[in-house]
This record gives C-alpha cells, sequence and structure tokens, in this order.
C-alpha cells in the first residue's frame, strides 16, 4: 500500500498564531505516528513561520517511522539536515516569499546545482527526492542528478479534479510509468486530500508514497486527528 507521510507544517502555524506551546509541535509528530501514519514531513522555511529549525531538531530523536524534510536547500537548510540525518529530504524550489510550495524543479537549468546536493545527501545516508511536475524533460533530466525518487507535484490534478478527473490524472499516470522506466522511485504530494486521493493511488502504478498537510490537518477539525489519518490510510487502499 502507499505510504502516509503527515505534513504537521500546519500544527506549528497554530501554535506561533499564538506564542507559547499550545499546540504541541511534538507531540502532534508523536501522535500522528501512533495513530497509524507511516511517516512524519516537515518543511522549515527561512522566516520559520512554521516549522522552526528547532522544531526539527527536537522532533528527529521522537521519529519511529519515517522523517521527511523538506525545503529548499539553502546552506541553512543543508545544515540542519545534514546534522539531523532525516530518511529522507525533499528538494523544493520555493524562493523565501512563497506562500506555499508551487512548482516543480525546472532539473535541466538547476542539474548541476541539484547534482551537488544529492551526492551531499547520499554520502551521509539520506534518500534524496527532487519535486518535478510532469513535464517528461524534467522528469529525464532528474536522472542526471542522481536522485533516488521524484516527489510529483499534485496541485494541477487536483484543481481539475472535479471538473475532469480523468484528464487531471492522465499526465500523472504517463509521468510515473516514464520515472519506473528510468529508475526513479515517486512520491506525490500537494493539495491532495479525502475527495481526490483515492483516485489518485488506484491509476498511478509504482507510486510510493504521499505526503498530506493542508487538507488533513483540516479535517483533523472536524473528525479528530487519530479517525482523520485511518480515513486518508483507508483512501491509500486500491484493492
Amino acid at each position: 500500500m502507499v505510504r502516509l507521510s503527515v505534513n504537521i507544517n500546519k500544527i506549528a502555524t497554530l501554535r506561533n498564531a499564538r506564542g507559547g506551546n499550545i499546540p504541541n509541535v511534538l507531540q502532534a509528530a508523536i501522535d500522528v505516528q501512533r495513530f497509524g501514519a507511516d511517516g512524519v514531513t516537515v518543511h522549515p522555511r527561512p522566516d520559520e513561520r512554521h516549522i522552526r529549525y528547532s522544531d526539527v531538531r527536537q522532533i528527529r530523536p521522537h521519529i519511529t517511522t519515517e522523517f521527511n524534510v523538506e525545503g529548499y536547500p539553502s546552506d541553512k537548510f543543508m545544515q540542519l539536515v545534514l546534522e539531523v540525518k532525516p530518511h529522507q529530504v525533499t528538494l523544493v524550489p520555493d524562493p523565501p516569499d512563497v506562500l506555499t510550495s508551487n512548482a516543480g524543479w525546472d532539473t535541466k537549468k538547476h542539474k548541476y546545482f541539484l547534482r551537488d546536493i544529492v551526492e551531499t545527501l547520499k554520502k551521509v545516508g539520506i534518500r534524496p527526492s527532487i519535486f518535478v511536475d510532469t513535464e517528461p524533460q524534467n522528469i529525464i533530466n532528474a536522472v542526471d542528478t542522481g536522485t533516488v525518487r521524484i516527489e510529483l507535484y499534485t496541485e494541477p490534478y487536483a484543481s481539475m479534479y472535479e471538473k475532469d478527473r480523468e484528464k487531471a490524472v492522465y499526465p500523472f499516470v504517463k509521468a510515473a510509468k516514464l520515472a519506473n522506466e528510468l529508475g526513479l522511485e515517486l512520491n506525490a504530494g500537494h493539495d491532495l486530500n479525502l475527495r481526490n486521493l483515492n483516485f489518485l493511488v488506484r491509476n498511478i502504478p509504482f507510486l510510493k508514497e504521499v505526503s498530506i498537510g493542508h487538507a488533513l490537518i483540516s479535517d483533523a477539525l472536524y473528525y479528530g486527528l487519530e479517525n482523520t489519518i485511518q480515513l486518508y490510510k483507508r483512501q491509500l487502499e486500491i484493492n
């Protein structure tokens, strides 16, 4: 079954809105694992507007599943991940001022930059993943970076899903098949939710993992965190 990694950034956003330590981000990381998630994802940004660098350091010793740290590979970010050594680092091309990740890498333009980062991560045993769109050339060029995985940026699928889900998923099916042919493992994430998730995983072959944060944490306000994680896990069942 496709693995579920829960992005807990929005829990940190809520904490930061008031100050103090409510809700407790460390406890959230512990709980999402206890409630059945296959991993924990965080995305520290330079302004630390949600997850703080100190959160990442505090959370790491308590991860019993898999820890995925997303972000732009600035010097500060790389110092952090080389220190805490998460299981996976997902490289995202977002500049400091964007609200949320909104594009994949141009893997041709940034090939040498990404190749150096990927090599650095692999040397210390961290699995690299590169955030890309479904453009075939970006997937093909990702191979030249040496990455082990790519993560498909699924916002275009999510935005088109209600209008025409078959059309929405088609480029992702092609991208998944291409990635597999090239020897790349596959993750997916961005704007996935309880409505569109199952159709995606039933149609995209070779998918290893989805990373979901905003929708899952929002649903947890209504259904509770433990129940929500189980609801998402059921959407990942394809039989």
